[in-house]
């Protein structure tokens, strides 16, 4: 019997994707063509978004080691130029310093709880599709072997095999004229600043933690994660390194020395590795033409690479899985309605091009020149004014995302992110977070009466339904949720009419099929 879905790929997008479908009662095979998982870390933390995805998933508090709910940080940066978040009364922007590594591993767990099959070692080298399922070559450990699948998902990176088996095409740019580096080190502690934990760099000043720093020969970045070595990064525009040369940690002085001006006086990384030291010549910024391709589909870096500034990758990639996943499952399950899956390109990829173009323009904005300077000199003018400052951290963060389906006089949460709630229920105080963790569709109806319950009594067998009562006064009457948090319906009416019920309904079916007998 065919497998319902192969995933290609291990890596966080991967196994968010097989937590997904588990979730939604698809079991999927995980393959990684690597034995072991990488120790590198290719990641530092989560950005935006994402953190309030894994939140409703009750993966946060697995990660942060903490029970308390996420929190917005009060400062970020875009394009190297400081953004003041708390002057927004709403902030969108989270973060969660965590090593991809841990990440890996937390989802690797997870998807083992919920019992996904993780066949590592297992390389994808052919694929051949059909109208009714997916045949692939496969190298494994024993020898090549053939496996049949009804879908395919590519979660394998910026070079996906699966992607180019599929014949899905990969337009962009590719660009090497910037060199950088990237290292773990040990520093003295009569550098630290102890007011901001920032770099005190004798000859030149004090350096901000965390922030990127430009000058007009290059970037700058000093970061001090807990429990981990300090991580410095520069970026160049110009300089000639050795082809196939390995990095020392001589090379990368000398690339501070270029970027600062000065020596920095570093020395190796202390304690248990692995530690990092690696040099990255050039970039690509691609989109994939089509994330779906008949019974092959694409998430993360396989549809999409661009800069990491702004720390923008897993944000987006972790997100296309949460999409993708309820709408393949509805798919295996035979009652997704016409033209779901469909959805899955329409409405990421959208979103996939604002994340190129903001890494592009916040790639611009660190090039050398004194024209980049006086249009930093202007933008960082721009980003005094709250309203530009919303606009940033929302494009940031994700949350400007507002799905194609809300149409004019909608409600203004239709197609968005669902907004965190504490819900008074007959079994006590709870955050709309704990109430998202299965993956399904909810109905929450918090009008007086309680009226909206019975209204989806047909689709009991695919959406949750919970009557509470919500203490914000601005808190919509009643949400319909996608398994995604997204809004599928709302209202602000505490008694909505007949007509607010047929849109109830009608968007119910849109999603989630038709009424079950």
């Amino acid at each position: 019997m065919p497998i319902d879905v192969v995933i290609a790929g291990a890596g966080p997008n991967g196994l968010m994707l097989a937590c997904e479908l588990s979730l939604a009662g698809v079991r999927p095979v995980v393959l990684e063509r690597l034995v072991t998982q990488p120790e590198e870390n290719r990641a530092n933390g989560l950005v935006g978004q994402v953190v309030r995805v894994l939140d409703r998933r009750g993966l946060y508090q697995r990660l942060s080691g903490g029970t308390e709910p996420p929190q917005p940080t009060p400062g970020f940066v875009f394009g190297a130029l400081p953004l003041n978040l708390s002057v927004l009364d709403d902030n969108p922007m989270y973060i969660l310093p965590v090593p991809q590594r841990r990440l890996e591993r937390e989802l690797a767990a997870r998807a083992q709880e919920l019992g996904v099959e993780i066949r590592r070692g297992h390389e994808l080298t052919g694929i051949s599709q059909d109208g009714d399922g997916v045949d692939l070559e496969i190298d494994g450990p024993d020898g090549p072997y053939r496996l049949r699948t009804g879908w395919l998902a590519g979660a394998d990176g910026g070079h996906s095999t699966t992607r180019k088996l599929s014949g899905i095409g990969f337009p962009g740019v590719t660009r090497d004229d910037s060199v950088s580096f990237t290292a773990h080190v040990s520093v003295p502690a009569e550098l630290i600043d102890p007011a901001t934990g920032g770099l005190q760099v004798p000859g030149y000043g004090l350096v901000p933690a965390f922030l990127h720093h430009r000058t007009e020969r290059g970037l700058f970045v000093y970061a001090a994660f807990p429990s981990r070595p300090p991580m410095m990064t520069t970026v160049e525009w110009g300089p000639e390194e050795p082809e196939g040369a390995a990095p020392t940690l001589d090379d990368f002085r000398a690339s501070v020395r270029r970027v600062l001006g000065v020596d920095v006086p570093f020395g190796p990384p202390e304690g248990e590795g692995p530690h990092m030291l690696r040099r990255l010549v050039g970039g690509n910024t691609r989109l994939a033409d089509r994330f779906r391709d008949g019974r092959v589909l694409l998430v993360g870096d396989a549809a999409h690479v661009h800069s990491s500034i702004g720390g923008p990758g897993l944000n987006l990639g972790l997100q296309d899985t949460v999409n993708l996943g309820w709408k393949l499952a509805a798919e295996i399950h035979g009652w997704a309605p016409p033209g779901l899956l469909d959805t899955y390109d329409s409405e990421r990829r959208p979103v996939s091009q604002r994340v190129v173009m903001h890494t592009q323009a916040q790639s611009a904005l660190i090039a050398p020149g004194p024209e980049v300077t006086a249009l930093r000199e202007l933008f960082g003018e721009l980003l005094t004014e709250p309203r530009v400052v919303r606009h940033i951290a929302a494009l940031m963060s994700g949350t400007d995302i507002r799905y194609g389906y809300a149409t004019p006089g909608d409600h203004p949460l239709a197609g968005r992110w669902a907004p965190d709630l504490l819900l008074e229920t007959d079994g006590g105080t709870v955050r709309l977070a704990e109430l998202t963790r299965n993956a399904r569709p909810l109905l929450l109806d918090l009008t007086e009466d309680a009226s909206l319950v019975a209204e989806l009594a047909a689709w009991r067998g695919r959406v949750d339904i919970v009557a509470a009562r919500v203490g914000t006064p601005e808190a919509p009457a009643a949400l319909l949720l996608r398994p995604d948090c997204h809004v599928a319906w709302a209202t602000g009416s505490a008694r909505p009419s007949r007509a607010e019920r047929d849109g109830l309904r009608a968007a119910a079916a849109r999603w989630f099929g038709a009424a079950e007998r």
